[in-house]
């Protein structure tokens, strides 16, 4: 029988039980939710405790059991996160209470249960499954005389409940999957397991015994189930229940799979095992869920995880048992298939041919259609299917070739589409070419390389499809059944004509013909061949591309196939290896001084519009670069930089008109009487020489800035930068520099509730003028931004900046606005950030955005500060204003003007900053939401009342943001404000993406205050 005979004790009697057991006094009491025991949470003065009152029906030797083998754990494996016992005062561990129940103190494990935490990270799972191998190992040498008791949960007893139970199923869909899975598992399973290893295992790992605290695994807890069984039963137990509410459940069992591997290992048996195992632990539960709700309706806890199980079911009832089975064998570091290795030594030992001649005794282009690649520039990356397919050709055709080669094992931004995910709102898209590509003409005759028979065939007419399939299986050697399978897409329609399954084709016998660009999916004439070792249930179809992070799985389950082909294709470095190399290279050669984003460090090989592209042709949607203004690689600006690169690039000592064409269409942007140009290479160039400006024009060196300010890195801006100059490594201020309190209306010293906090600011501002003054050394120069960018995406209070100009230049100052970071429409509102405070500078400094990435500055003022730097000494600047500089600077602007970017930063800041206060309201992190137009930033705090910054969750933001396809970075005095600056051209989806991600991060318990 079932049912459980769960105790009914009070809180008081819990009390009352630790303080005459165990001589514990319990101020408070806590019951948890149990299926047969009453659990309570005491908390004492000193610590907090588990009391745990067991069911009637349990004998004290199953009690006996669970204790001594937790004290043998602690014994041989102290790091393990198992319970505590405590001996009561007979020395113990086993207490009984007046009702004649069984009682156990235990202590108390930090932690929520991983049904409740949010998320369960590839490394928690890992972990997961690591410790449980561990503490099988640990219970290797442990003996008991109840271990071999007889429990319903048991695996080995599954058959026996659920003939038991299987009647009260009521959906009968259900009920009869639930009878496959038995029957597979008796007749495939059930006769080897007295050859499986053997031993004592936990066999309850659900998501409610285990316990996660700061993402880490905490605690494992209630060895009620413990029990003598086959020591595979324990992984695909635990696996069963970190699959539940996951979108890709497979790959959540993978990492615990090899977590356990790794602590335990796996044979190859048991690794064929454990998905078999996984369905029948979830068709027990099920079955045993009907059993018990049907003899105790009313008790709730029985369905607590019913529904999510019934969901797990139906979804593993899509999977392909072997599929799983060869991505465990890959996590464990076998070979995904077991037959890949006798396989691909018999395709390198017999050449052959899919086309009516030897493809060697033809010239051939191996094309790269790489991520990386040049040689269809950013046609790679385009949706424009007609526009690749024309550029490919006239490739093919340019090269003087016959056939076009496609690579295998090449990753392809051609895939970053919806249509070669996983699931809709993963970031992760398939893009690793499985096969061989051919690009020959429309209607060429595709032949059979060896022996076969149809195995199916298919019309895929969707978009980006195969087209027209043909499958072929070859039988290699009947007494071994060593089998693989052909691949031919993108045929003709006729092809499939007088086909059907089981004809035998031999070997040079037609198989079909290539077909048009309209009858395979839109692609370029070709045949896609691919060699596959197991179909996994498909028919008439197959993956052509895998995930990166399956890459090694599918490139096992398909072979190349190029040595068979009699291609010698040029070989595709293992990206993983690369990136390891490449981080050994750069920490030899390069200063640690130069630092990466992320904590897995990326590897961006392309740009385009608002994306960024890894090696693995993953895309990042960019919300950070500011440098890109008008999106990277934009083609106008390539054209400019090309056309004019390939006719002169010189320095300004010559006559030109595109320096001169450039510098009146700047300062055509901005008020009347900055007319003066002087181009520079960077922001920071300008900066410099704009401080050479200031001094030269009014003798003076003293210097006004403000806190959080960030000026460049050349040693004369270090030292005007507090950023830098009071951040880690700094030597602070030199005596010339003067620092006001940055007017932070969030987190400064007056704050925007105040109605007087800008005065305040100003007084400061006018106390520290005046005293400058009274000792003969007056400010020379202010510099500031209009909104502080690294200070934290700062916007100054109503008026300061007017009234500080005002304030410098009643004692003869020059101000400087640095505009290298929210110039060029980035506010929205207006083309400069000065302009939205309602003041001229009088020097003006531009960068980062001025030439899309290509390094330029410029530095505007008027002609009297112009002319007072005309002291006899030449200023000449080697590149600055060159040709080329000019001609992309003047794209860029004429770029603004025709797609109307301002207005675009306009309204898409407005969205974003709305939707950022929308995920404001529901997310407590979120202590403040600031900026303007496409300049904003988002405050962390762990409290909203004390505005503690919260620097660690908003790196961990960041990184969790990359790991999603989103790019942001951290800024602030305290690196806690997330800084949203991308390129202009950002649209309504684009922002909406963003958002939507964002919020789901910010859901995560690490970002829970």
């Amino acid at each position: 029988m079932l049912k459980s005979k769960r105790p009914k004790l009070q809180a008081i009697k819990a009390q009352q039980i630790l303080l005459e057991h165990f001589s514990i006094n319990g101020l408070e009491v806590a019951e948890l939710p149990s299926e047969r025991d009453q659990i309570f949470v005491i908390k004492t003065q000193s610590e907090n405790l588990i009391l745990k009152i067991s069911n009637s029906s349990e004998p004290y030797e199953v009690l006996e059991l669970q204790t001594a083998a937790l004290k043998h754990i602690a014994t041989v494996d102290t790091q393990l996160p198992i319970p505590k016992v405590y001996d009561c005062n007979s020395g113990k561990a086993i207490a009984k209470s007046e009702e004649d129940n069984f009682c156990q103190l235990l202590s108390f494990l930090p932690g929520k249960p991983l049904a409740k935490t949010n998320p369960h990270s590839n490394l928690l799972l890992h972990s997961i499954g690591n410790m449980f191998g561990r503490l099988d190992c640990a219970l290797r040498n442990f003996t008991h005389p109840a271990q071999n008791r007889h429990l319903y949960w048991d695996t080995k007893n599954a058959p026996e409940t659920i003939e038991k139970s299987i009647s009260y199923i009521k959906v009968k869909s259900e009920q009869k999957l639930v009878i496959d899975i038995l029957n597979n598992y008796q007749s495939t399973i059930e006769p080897i397991l007295p050859e499986l290893p053997c031993g004592l295992i936990h066999n309850d790992g659900n998501d409610f015994n285990i316990l996660v605290n700061h993402g880490q695994i905490s605690g494992i807890i209630d060895f009620g189930d413990i029990v003598e069984s086959c020591l595979v039963f324990e992984v695909a137990n635990l696996a069963t229940y970190c699959m539940l509410r996951k979108p890709n459940p497979l790959l959540a069992a993978t990492y615990v799979v090899k977590g356990y591997h790794e602590a335990r290992q796996l044979s190859e048996e048991e690794l064929l095992m454990i998905f078999p195992l996984i369905q029948l632990r979830l068709a027990l539960s099920i079955s045993v869920c009907a059993l018990q709700s049907h003899e105790e309706p009313n008790n709730n806890y029985l369905s607590v995880s019913s529904i999510h199980i019934r969901k797990l079911l139906a979804q593993l009832d899509m999977e392909s048992e072997h599929l799983a089975h060869y991505r465990f064998r890959d996590a464990c570091g076998l070979n995904a298939h077991p037959k890949s290795r006798v396989v691909n030594k018999w395709l390198t030992k017999h050449q052959s041919s899919v086309l009516p001649f030897d493809l060697a005794s033809k010239k051939v282009h191996f094309l790269d259609l790489s991520i990386g690649s040049n040689e269809l520039g950013n046609l790679c990356v385009l949706d424009n299917v007609q526009s690749f397919t024309d550029n490919l050709l006239e490739t093919i055709k340019t090269s003087g070739a016959q056939i076009g080669i496609g690579q295998y094992n090449e990753a392809r931004p051609l895939y970053n589409n919806v249509l070669f995910r996983k699931h809709r709102n993963a970031f992760e898209t398939r893009t690793i070419h499985l096969g061989i590509d051919l690009f020959v003409g429309n209607n060429t005759l595709v032949i059979a390389p060896i022996d076969g028979t149809v195995h199916s065939f298919k019309v895929n007419d969707a978009s980006l499809d195969y087209g027209p399939t043909i499958i072929l299986k070859h039988q290699l050697n009947s007494e071994t059944e060593l089998v693989f399978f052909t691949l031919y897409g993108h045929l003709s329609k006729e092809s499939l004509n007088n086909l059907s399954v089981g004809k035998k084709i031999d070997k040079g016998d037609p198989v079909g013909f290539v077909g048009s660009s309209e009858a395979n999916g839109g692609w370029p004439p070709h045949l896609h061949f691919q060699i596959i070792l197991d179909m996994l249930n498909y028919e008439g179809d197959f993956p052509g591309v895998a995930l990166p992070s399956e890459r090694n799985l599918w490139l096992d389950i398909c072979p190349n196939p190029s040595e068979f082909l009699g291609l010698k294709t040029p070989k595709i470095m293992n990206a993983h290896q690369k990136r390891k190399q490449m981080l050994k290279k750069r920490g030899k050669h390069l200063s640690k001084a130069l630092s990466l984003s992320y904590r897995k460090p990326l590897h961006i090989v392309r740009g385009h519009g608002m994306f960024l592209y890894d090696e693995f042709s993953q895309r990042y949607l960019d919300m950070v670069n500011n440098v890109s203004h008008v999106g990277h690689c934009h083609p106008a600006v390539i054209d400019a930089a090309y056309k004019q690169l390939s006719i002169l690039n010189t320095n300004t000592r010559y006559l030109h008109e595109n320096i001169l064409n450039y510098a009146q269409k700047l300062t055509g942007s901005l008020p009347e009487g900055l007319d003066v140009c002087f181009f520079v290479n960077s922001g920071s160039e300008a900066n410099d020489l704009a401080l050479r400006l200031a001094r030269n024009y009014n003798n003076r060196n003293d210097t006004l800035v403000l806190e959080g300010g960030y000026h460049g890195n050349l040693t004369s801006l270090i030292e005007i930068s507090p950023y830098k100059h009071d951040g880690p490594g700094g030597n602070g201020a030199p005596p010339h520099v003067h620092t006001l309190d940055v007017p932070d209306g969030y987190r400064g010293k007056f704050r925007s509730s105040d109605p007087e906090y800008t005065e305040k600011y100003l007084q400061q501002a006018q106390l520290l003028i005046e005293n400058l003054s009274e000792t003969s050394r007056p400010i020379g120069t202010l510099i500031t931004e209009s909104i502080l960018s690294c200070g934290g995406q700062i916007l100054l209070p109503p008026n300061y900046l007017k009234k500080l100009y005002q304030l410098v230049r009643a004692t003869g100052g020059l101000c400087i606005s640095d505009e290298v970071q929210i110039g060029f429409g980035r506010i929205g509102t207006h083309f400069w950030g000065f302009s939205s405070e309602g003041v001229v500078p009088d020097i003006v400094t531009m960068g980062k955005p001025i030439g899309n990435g290509y390094p330029m500055g410029a530095v505007v003022t008027t002609s009297a500060i112009a002319q007072a730097f005309e002291t006899g000494m030449e200023y000449f600047n080697t590149f600055g204003g060159n040709p080329v500089s000019c001609a992309i600077g003047t794209s860029v602007l004429e770029i603004m003007e025709k797609q109307k970017l301002q207005s675009n930063a306009a309204e898409i800041g407005e969205y974003l900053l709305n939707g950022l206060n929308e995920i404001q309201a529901t997310h407590p992190i979120i202590g403040d939401v600031r900026g303007k137009g496409l300049f904003l930033g988002l405050e962390l705090v762990t409290n909203r009342e004390l505005r503690t910054p919260a620097t660690n969750e908003a790196a961990s933001l960041v990184n969790r943001m990359m790991e999603e396809g989103v790019l942001l970075s951290t800024d602030g005095l305290h690196q806690n404000v997330i800084k949203i600056k991308p390129p202009l051209i950002l649209s309504r989806n684009n922002s909406t993406y963003f958002l939507d991600k964002l919020d789901n991060v910010l859901s995560e318990d690490r970002f829970t205050i």
